[in-house]
C-alpha cells in the first residue's frame, strides 16, 4: 500500500512540473518582449542656449538597446518639419576613476541637442520613440521651445557715472569717485561694509576711463576696498532689469588688482553685466561660484580685456546658470615663446602653474563663445566636478566660436559634464598636452563638432579619459595623432580629419571602446610614415555589450584601414590621404615639440575636388548645406566661409600680437 502510495504521487509531481515548465516556455517570449520593449519616462527640457535646445528623456525596458528617438523642428506658425539628429540611446555605461573613488552608472535613457538655431525664437520640437518590440506609454512628446536672446540692458534704469578717484575735468551726474560708492553707497575703511543705497535692477553704472587700482594697504584707500582689495557685489537684477557695470567709451577704463587674489566677488548676484572694461592683475578676476556654497546666476561678461590673470572667470556650483561669456580678450601669464607642458619631463619640464584656467563653469545654460584666450594651463573648461546631483548637473553648455592659442595642457575640457555639452567651431593651436577633453563625460552626449586643432605634439588629440561615455565627434580636423591611453563607452565619430605628424614609432590613432556600440566611419586618416602600425583597435569581445578591464594593452595593430575594417567593422568608408588636401597647410615639425605656431600663417580650408571633399556622410543638422554630391570631411567646408574665430570685429591680427 505505502508503494503503491508513492507512486502515485510521484506522477503528479512530474506532471505538475512539466506543465510549470511549458507554461514558463510558453511566456518566455512574452517575458522576453516586454523586457525588450522601451517604456518612455519623463522628458526633460533643458535650459535653451542662444542657439541650441537640450532634451533628457528617461526610460525603462529596451534591454536589447534597439529603440530610437526620431527629432524634428520647425519654427513656431511655420509648417516644414526639419529633420535633427536622433536622440542618443543612453544608459548602463560605467564612468570610473579608482583614485577618486568615483564609479557611476550612466541612468537609462536618451538624451541629445538641435543645433545651430536663431536666438530669441520659439520652435516646436517633435521626438518620437520608436522600438520594434513595442512603445508602452506616450511615444510622441512635441513641445515648445523658446530660445534665448543676448543679455542687453533696460531701458528703464538710471545711469550712475563712475569716475576714478582722481579725476580732474568735468562730471556728468550723478557722479561717483570709485565703483563702489556707485554701487552700494558705501564709505571708507569700517564704513567700507555699508550699503545704504544698493544699486537697484535696470541700473546702468558707466565707468569712466582711468585707472581704478587700490593701494589696499591703506586703510582708508577711496576705492572701499581695504586689505583683501575685492569687490564683493551682491545685487540682484532681474531678466528685463539687469545691472550693468560698462565702460563709458571715452577712453580705456582700467581695473587693476594690484595684485589682490580675487578682483571681483559676484558669486551671490543675478542678472549682471560687465561689458567694455579692461581687468588685469590679479589671480582670479571673476569668481563666480564655490561648489556647495554659492554660485552667480545670469552673469554676462563681454567685450572686455582681461590680462595678466590666473583665472579669468570660475564658478563651480551646480545652481550657477545662464552664463554669457563672449567677445572677450583674455591673456594670462604662461610662457608666450615657448610651448611648454605640466607632464611628461621627457618631453617637457614641467612648468609652474602661473595661470591655471581662462573659464571654467559648472551648471547649466551656459554659453561661451568668440573669446580669445592665450597663455593659460587650460583655455575653456567645465568642472570635472564628480558625481552628478541628481538636481542640479552640466547640462546644456555651449563652447563655440572661440580662439586658442598656445595652453600648457588642453583647449578645451567638457569634463564633468553630463548632457549636451556643445563645443562646436572652435579654434586652438599649440597645447602641449591634449587637444579637446572629456575626462570624464557623465553620459553625454558631448558633442564635439567643426573643431580645428593644430600642433599637440603629445599626439592626444582628444583626451577621452576616466572612461567618458556619451561622446559625439562629428566634422572636426585635427592635426596631430589620437593615442589616447584609456577606454571609453558610447563613442561616435563621423567625419573627421585626422592627419598624422610623423612622430616616430606612434601610431596614427587608437580605438580603446569598452562597449561594442561605439562606431567610427566616413572618416579620413593620414598615416604616419614613421610607424609600421597605423591603428589600433579594442573592444569587449563578442556577444559583449561592456567590459571596463580591457585596456588598450589589449589592442590589436593593423597597418592600414581595410586591415581595420576586416577584423572590427569600423571605417568601412574612410579614406587615406594627405596634406595636399589643404589649400596651405604642413604638418608641425615632430622634432621640434617647443615650437609654437600660429594659425593665421595657415589655411585649412579644403582644396577643390581632393580626396576629402565629397567624401562624407549626410548628418541632419549638421551638414545640411554642403556643396557638391556629398558632405566634406573636416571641419570647413569647401567653398564655404571660414568661421568668425575670436571676437566679432576683431578678425584685423592675431590677438595675442
Amino acid at each position: 500500500m505505502q508503494k503503491f502510495y508513492v507512486f502515485l504521487i510521484r506522477p503528479n509531481l512530474w506532471f505538475g512540473h512539466y506543465i510549470v515548465c511549458l507554461f514558463g516556455l510558453l511566456l518566455f517570449p512574452v517575458l522576453l518582449k516586454a523586457e525588450n520593449a522601451v517604456v518612455p519616462g519623463q522628458l526633460t527640457v533643458e535650459p535653451p542656449t542662444l542657439l541650441n535646445l537640450g532634451f533628457d528623456w528617461s526610460i525603462n525596458g529596451d534591454n536589447n538597446r534597439n529603440a530610437t528617438v526620431q527629432v524634428a523642428f520647425r519654427k513656431t506658425g511655420t509648417n516644414i518639419w526639419l529633420d535633427a539628429l536622433p536622440l542618443l540611446r543612453i544608459g548602463g555605461e560605467r564612468v570610473i576613476r579608482e583614485t577618486e573613488f568615483l564609479d557611476y552608472t550612466v541612468p537609462n535613457g536618451f538624451a541629445g541637442s538641435i543645433l545651430d538655431l536663431e536666438p530669441g525664437t520659439e520652435y516646436e520640437c517633435r521626438l518620437t520613440m520608436l522600438d520594434p518590440d513595442g512603445v508602452q506609454g506616450t511615444a510622441v512628446q512635441v513641445v515648445k521651445v523658446r530660445t534665448r536672446i543676448e543679455p542687453k540692458a533696460a531701458t528703464v534704469g538710471r545711469v550712475l557715472h563712475v569716475y576714478p578717484p582722481d579725476w580732474k575735468g568735468p562730471k556728468q551726474e550723478p557722479s561717483f569717485l570709485g565703483l563702489k560708492a556707485a554701487y552700494y553707497g558705501s564709505g571708507l575703511g569700517d564704513w567700507s561694509v555699508v550699503s545704504e543705497r544698493k544699486v537697484q535692477p535696470g541700473d546702468i553704472i558707466l565707468v569712466h576711463a582711468g585707472l581704478y587700482k587700490a593701494d589696499r594697504l591703506n586703510y582708508v584707500e577711496p576705492h572701499g576696498i581695504p586689505f583683501d582689495g575685492t569687490y564683493v557685489l551682491t545685487a540682484k537684477g532681474t531678466a528685463d532689469k539687469p545691472i550693468v557695470i560698462r565702460g563709458a567709451g571715452d577712453g580705456a577704463a582700467i581695473f587693476d588688482g594690484a595684485g589682490a587674489h580675487q578682483l571681483f566677488d559676484v558669486m551671490a548676484t543675478a542678472y549682471h553685466i560687465f561689458e567694455n572694461l579692461t581687468i588685469r592683475n590679479t589671480d582670479v578676476a571673476f569668481a563666480a561660484g564655490q561648489k556647495e556654497v554659492l554660485g552667480a546666476t545670469d552673469l554676462t561678461v563681454r567685450n572686455c580685456r582681461i590680462e595678466d590673470v590666473g583665472i579669468a572667470l570660475t564658478t563651480e556650483y551646480a545652481g550657477s546658470k545662464n552664463f554669457y561669456i563672449a567677445d572677450n580678450i583674455i591673456l594670462g601669464r604662461d610662457d608666450r615663446h615657448y610651448l611648454v607642458g605640466w607632464a611628461n619631463p621627457g618631453l617637457y619640464a614641467p612648468t609652474p602653474l602661473k595661470s591655471y584656467f581662462a573659464v571654467k563653469v559648472y551648471g547649466s545654460g551656459h554659453v561661451i563663445c568668440h573669446n580669445a584666450v592665450a597663455y593659460f594651463h587650460d583655455a575653456i573648461t567645465v568642472s570635472t566636478y564628480g558625481t552628478p546631483d541628481s538636481a542640479q548637473k552640466a547640462v546644456a553648455i555651449d563652447i563655440y566660436n572661440n580662439d586658442i592659442h598656445l595652453m600648457v595642457d588642453d583647449f578645451i575640457e567638457a569634463d564633468g559634464g553630463v548632457h549636451n555639452i556643445r563645443v562646436m567651431r572652435n579654434r586652438g593651436v599649440n597645447a602641449a598636452q591634449c587637444g579637446l577633453s572629456a575626462q570624464p563625460i557623465f553620459g553625454g552626449p558631448a558633442y564635439f563638432i567643426r573643431n580645428v586643432l593644430y600642433h599637440i605634439p603629445n599626439g592626444c588629440a582628444l583626451k577621452f579619459m576616466s572612461k567618458p561615455a556619451g561622446l559625439i565627434v562629428y566634422h572636426n580636423t585635427f592635426i596631430s595623432e589620437n593615442v589616447n591611453p584609456q577606454t571609453f563607452s558610447n563613442a561616435h565619430f563621423r567625419n573627421n580629419l585626422f592627419l598624422g605628424t610623423d612622430a616616430p614609432q606612434r601610431p596614427l590613432i587608437i580605438f580603446p571602446n569598452a562597449t561594442a556600440y561605439s562606431t567610427s566611419d566616413y572618416n579620413g586618416y593620414r598615416p604616419n610614415r614613421a610607424s609600421a602600425d597605423q591603428f589600433r583597435w579594442v573592444s569587449p569581445a563578442k556577444e559583449q555589450l561592456r567590459d571596463y578591464n580591457i585596456t588598450v594593452k589589449d589592442a590589436l595593430a593593423f597597418p592600414n584601414i581595410t586591415s581595420l575594417t576586416k577584423a572590427s567593422g569600423l571605417e568601412a568608408h574612410s579614406v587615406e590621404l594627405d596634406y595636399s588636401i589643404f589649400k596651405n597647410l604642413q604638418a608641425p615639425d615632430p622634432a621640434k615639440p617647443h615650437g609654437i605656431y600660429h594659425a593665421t600663417d595657415f589655411s585649412f580650408q579644403l582644396k577643390p575636388k581632393s580626396k576629402a571633399v565629397d567624401a562624407g556622410l549626410k548628418l541632419p543638422n549638421i551638414n545640411a548645406n554642403y556643396k557638391g554630391n556629398a558632405p566634406d570631411l573636416g571641419a570647413l567646408e569647401a567653398g564655404e566661409p571660414v568661421p568668425v574665430y575670436g571676437p566679432r570685429g576683431n578678425q584685423d591680427q592675431p590677438f595675442y600680437r
